[in-house]
């Protein structure tokens, strides 16, 4: 059982990694299946360094693995947990606010 910091933790860091549209992308493309990072990028239309900069945001936050293979690495969901997370989130956010949305996603307190 989690303590109410360790909870607190979790979603701040859940959150952080939602806080950016690519990190979101990312997260969606991984909950179809796991990705080389050579062909994310060329999936999204982002560089490979960029993505590389978000794919670091997200195994920091816990939330993507790398899978070694040979000489690349494979990227994945941490837990298939998330992929039904990420759509209850989704879901729920539509259910509660179908006429809402964030007035300025480059605000830092948006949404």
């Amino acid at each position: 059982m989690l303590t109410l910091a360790a909870d607190i933790d979790v979603l701040a860091r859940f959150g952080r990694a939602l806080a950016d549209p690519i990190r979101c992308r990312i997260l969606l493309a991984l909950r179809e299946a796991p990705a080389h990072p050579a062909d994310l990028a060329d999936r999204l239309g982002i560089s490979r360094t960029r993505l590389s900069n978000h794919l670091a945001c997200l195994r920091d936050c816990g939330l993507v693995v790398a899978t070694p293979v040979g000489r690349r690495s494979r990227y994945e969901l941490a837990d298939r947990r998330l992929a039904h997370a990420l759509d209850d989130l989704r879901l729920a956010v539509v259910a509660v606010a179908t006429d809402r949305s964030c007035p300025d996603a480059d605000e830092k307190d948006c949404c």
